[in-house]
C-alpha cells in the first residue's frame, strides 16, 4: 500500500503541477494526495488547508460552505458514478489529459474535481494585507511577458469578467511563455493545450456559484477581491520546474 501511495503521490504532483514534491509543505501534499484515486477505488473530497471563514471578508463563510462542501462534493459524486463501467486507467491526471476522448460525464465531473481541488490551493487564508504580489519568478516572467504587474491585473481581471456564462481563468505557462487564457463550464488548459509544456500557475473560478452569495450578479466586484486571496506562493510551487 505504501509503494502505490508513493507512485501515486509522484504521478499526480508530476501531472498536476510538473514541479518536485519536495516544493510542497506536509499539509498541501497530505490535501493534494486526497484529489487523487487508484484504479477500483473512489474519489474522495479533499479536505481544505483552511477554515471556511479563512478568506474573509473577501469570500464569506457560506459561500466557501456551499461552494465546496456541495458543489465540489457534487462533481466528484458523479465522477465516482460515471467512472463506475469505465476500463481505463482511473487516475485524475489521465481523466484530465485524455477528457476530450471521454464520455461527456466523465470529461465535465473530472473537471470540475480538479480544477476546484487546484482552486483551492490557489487561496491564501487569513489575509493581512491587500498589497499582495507575486515571488521572485513569477514576478520577473510576468513583468517580461505583461510589462509590469499592474497590466497584467488589468489584462486577467478583464478576460475573467469576459468570461461569457460559467468558466475559468487562468495563469498558464506554455513552452516557457505566460499566457492568460479562459475555460468553458468545467474545461481546464489541460484539457484543451494537450502538451506536457502546459502548466496551470493560477486559477480562478468564475462560476456564479463561487461568489453569487456575498456579490451577486457582480463579478467584476469578487474578481477585485480574489487578488487579496491569491496563494502567490503556491502560484511559484507551479512555476518552477
Amino acid at each position: 500500500m505504501s509503494n502505490r501511495r508513493e507512485f501515486f503521490k509522484k504521478s499526480f504532483l508530476l501531472g498536476l503541477s510538473a514541479t518536485g514534491s519536495a516544493l510542497f509543505s506536509q499539509k498541501q501534499l497530505e490535501t493534494l494526495e486526497a484529489v487523487g484515486a487508484y484504479a477500483g477505488e473512489q474519489f474522495v473530497l479533499p479536505a481544505l488547508p483552511y477554515s471556511y471563514s479563512a478568506l474573509e471578508p473577501f469570500i464569506d463563510e457560506p459561500t466557501m460552505k456551499l461552494h465546496h462542501g456541495k458543489h465540489h462534493q457534487a462533481y466528484v459524486d458523479k465522477l465516482n458514478a460515471a467512472l463506475t463501467t469505465y476500463k481505463g486507467e482511473k487516475t485524475l491526471d489521465s481523466l484530465v489529459k485524455n477528457a476530450l476522448l471521454l464520455d461527456a460525464a466523465i470529461r465535465n465531473n473530472a473537471g470540475g474535481h480538479y480544477n476546484h481541488s487546484l482552486f483551492w490551493q490557489s487561496l491564501r487564508p487569513n489575509p493581512t494585507s491587500t498589497d499582495n504580489q507575486p515571488e521572485t519568478l513569477v514576478m520577473a516572467a510576468i513583468t517580461k511577458q505583461f510589462g509590469s504587474f499592474a497590466a497584467f491585473k488589468t489584462e486577467f481581471t478583464k478576460k475573467a469578467t469576459s468570461v461569457f456564462g460559467s468558466g475559468w481563468c487562468w495563469l498558464i505557462s506554455k513552452a516557457g511563455q505566460l499566457e492568460i487564457v479562459t475555460s468553458a463550464n468545467q474545461d481546464n488548459p489541460l484539457m484543451l493545450e494537450a502538451t506536457a509544456n502546459t502548466r496551470i500557475i493560477l486559477a480562478l473560478d468564475v462560476w456564479e456559484h463561487a461568489y453569487y452569495l456575498k456579490y451577486q450578479n457582480q463579478r467584476p466586484q469578487y474578481i477585485t477581491a480574489w487578488w487579496n486571496l491569491v496563494n502567490w506562493s503556491f502560484a511559484e510551487m507551479q512555476f518552477q520546474k
